[in-house]
């Protein structure tokens, strides 16, 4: 084969391994916009980081095998160092998550509740029974739990680096929830159940 050939070939193989990207559609942040590049470099950090303070919220309504999966995430963040910041919950996210950061280690898992423990369910309160960082507040003993409920959740973010979220297309309150995240700049992962 000639050298010519072997080129035409190698020239060939390079031009076939090569992808071409358009970067004309690619998100673009303004030069002179240092808010923004600051809070990639905040964000970014806060990924990078080895232990850091997540919370996990969610429907309450979930199949017992998300459930397991859920439980399992919560052990395997709370095993690696992470703090984990939830609420109580007798079925669904929020329950699992506290079965699986206990399971792990109870040091690292916080429950704020929307109201206070006596106003949980009976199987909540057995539930939370061994928690040893549990945050209530008697101040909203008398809003309806929806109304609680949301500041509990704003609560929760505002205390932590990471959202991560379960929810379906059709939850408004954890819609608002993750909305709140975005506007104070936190890192969400939101998992769709539907």
């Amino acid at each position: 084969m000639s050298e010519e050939n072997k080129e035409n070939q190698e020239q060939s193989s390079q031009e076939q391994s090569s992808i071409m990207v358009p970067i004309d559609d690619l998100d673009k942040v303004p030069e002179d916009d240092a808010n923004t590049v600051d809070q990639l470099a905040m964000e970014l950090a806060t990924i990078q980081q080895s232990a850091k303070r997540i919370a996990i919220i969610g429907s309450r309504n979930l199949p017992i095998t998300h459930q397991q999966i859920i439980e399992t995430l919560s052990f395997a963040l709370v095993s690696q160092g992470n703090t984990i910041i939830t609420s109580g919950g007798s079925s669904g996210t929020n329950a699992a998550t506290i079965r699986g950061a206990m399971k792990s280690n109870p040091e690292k898992l916080k429950v704020i509740l929307p109201q206070t423990i006596g106003q949980q369910p009976s199987d909540v309160q057995d539930q939370l029974i061994g928690v040893p960082n549990i945050i209530e507040h008697s101040d909203r003993a008398m809003m309806t739990l929806a109304d609680a409920s949301r500041i509990c959740n704003r609560e929760i973010i505002d205390d932590c680096q990471q959202l991560i979220c379960f929810l379906s297309h059709t939850s408004n309150t954890l819609h608002k929830a993750i909305d709140y995240a975005e506007e104070s700049h936190k890192v969400i992962t939101a998992f769709y159940l539907d």
